[in-house]
């Protein structure tokens, strides 16, 4: 099992930036890739970013180089800079791990609010 622990989000002005994190614990050495996931009210939930352990990287298309994904040396813990963020961003990002076997483990979400 693994357990994925969430920290940052809140609210943030229109064109402000951000920083959301994310660790991993429990059979971590399973895992073959981590990431962010959002879902807006209403809408579905999208990739927003995912990193594997080869550190290849993907990004969801509405990110239009706004939003950087990267991980500690270590591999457990990600972390999602956000940057220029609009009302549109506005949502819960969820924490998102996945082993090699397609298993898939979620955290708590975090709610990203852009507003004046």
């Amino acid at each position: 099992q693994v357990v994925l622990m969430e920290s940052g989000g809140g609210l943030v002005q229109p064109g402000g930036s951000m920083s959301l994190s994310c660790t991993a614990s429990g059979t971590v050495h399973r895992l073959y890739a981590m990431g962010w996931y959002r879902q807006a009210l209403g809408k579905q939930r999208e990739l927003v970013a995912s990193i594997t352990f080869a550190d290849i990287i993907k990004y969801g298309d509405f990110t239009m180089g706004r939003f950087a994904i990267s991980r500690d040396s270590v591999g457990n813990t990600v972390i999602l800079q956000m940057y220029n963020l609009q009302p549109d961003d506005t949502a819960v990002y969820y924490c998102n791990a996945e082993e090699a076997t397609d298993a898939m483990y979620w955290g708590q979400g975090t709610q990203v609010t852009v507003s004046s």
